[in-house]
């Protein structure tokens, strides 16, 4: 097999037309912010190597959505990837945690969001029905066992999420490559990315998406084709916003007969039942004889 194509970022930043699109976007700040870009760049081996059109088009999209590309400040980052197919290295935008709550926070919509990790002792009772119980008087001890993610909206709604840690690794596995194979961020950074993959989920199936959040969702984790027309390629993943779901949640006895109970109170239908939670065949026809 040949050897991967090498490229020059610093020549691609400096023609014309790449110019005039960074004016564009950022305004009197493009100098500074290519030269951050070629940093970031420059710091990593593989994106040194990768293709500048897509270091270019990742670099756009946060520009767009007006979060700073830093590692340190952990809201976006320009992450390297491998494409096999053309064998070719390509850059990948990612959004980091602190950017969904960035971008949440924006939308004016939220009172207050937030992503922790939850360690032994913290995790009080778990009802899928009525929410998660925490004592966050228990000071962290040792491993995560999990993560959540919480938001409340300025109209009181409130609504969170919690993954034990073999979830994320499961969900991680599913929809990423690189954390199946072992590397990349999921193996460097696993709390970061353990709480944005609650965070994220959480967003996209409970909250009211802003535009730039529909887009953030959608370019996360993809190679940047096109910018202006939400062009993008998931070469690492199969996730689109149509597959973002957390694992359902099982129904023991207690919780299962409390659910009948509501079903039958009409205080919710069949549907939110089948449809929510991970049921054995007794109790999904059991539900359905209802």
């Amino acid at each position: 097999m040949n050897a991967p194509i090498k490229h020059n970022a610093k020549d691609f930043f400096a023609k014309p037309m790449v110019q005039e699109k960074l004016k564009e976007l950022v305004g009197k700040n493009a100098p500074a912010f290519a030269t951050s870009v070629l940093q970031i760049v420059n710091s990593n081996s593989m994106l040194v190597n990768a293709d500048p059109q897509t270091i270019f088009s990742a670099a756009c999209m946060a520009a767009t959505l007006n979060l700073p590309i830093n590692n340190n400040l952990g809201f976006a980052y320009i992450v390297p990837f491998k494409n096999n197919k053309e064998n070719k290295i390509e850059a990948q935008f990612q959004l980091g945690y602190k950017g969904y709550i960035q971008l949440a926070q924006r939308s004016g919509q939220f009172s207050r969001i937030a992503a922790t990790p939850v360690y032994n002792g913290q995790l009080i009772s778990e009802n899928p029905l009525l929410g998660y119980e925490f004592d966050w008087s228990v000071k962290p001890n040792g491993e995560p066992i999990g993560y959540v993610a919480f938001f409340k909206l300025i109209n009181g709604f409130t609504a969170e999420l919690y993954m034990s840690k073999e979830e994320v690794m499961k969900h991680a596995n599913k929809y990423s490559q690189t954390a199946k194979r072992g590397f990349g961020v999921w193996k460097d950074q696993f709390e970061a990315m353990a709480l944005k993959t609650v965070l994220k989920l959480l967003l996209s199936k409970q909250a009211p998406l802003s535009i730039d959040m529909q887009k953030a969702q959608m370019a996360d984790q993809a190679i940047i084709r096109d910018v202006d027309k939400d062009e993008f390629d998931y070469i690492d993943h199969q996730e689109s916003i149509a597959d973002l779901e957390a694992p359902k949640p099982t129904l023991n006895d207690d919780e299962f007969n409390a659910a009948l109970e509501q079903l039958n109170a009409n205080a919710i239908d069949k549907a939110y039942i089948l449809d929510g939670y991970a049921l054995t065949d007794a109790q999904r026809v059991a539900v359905e004889a209802q």
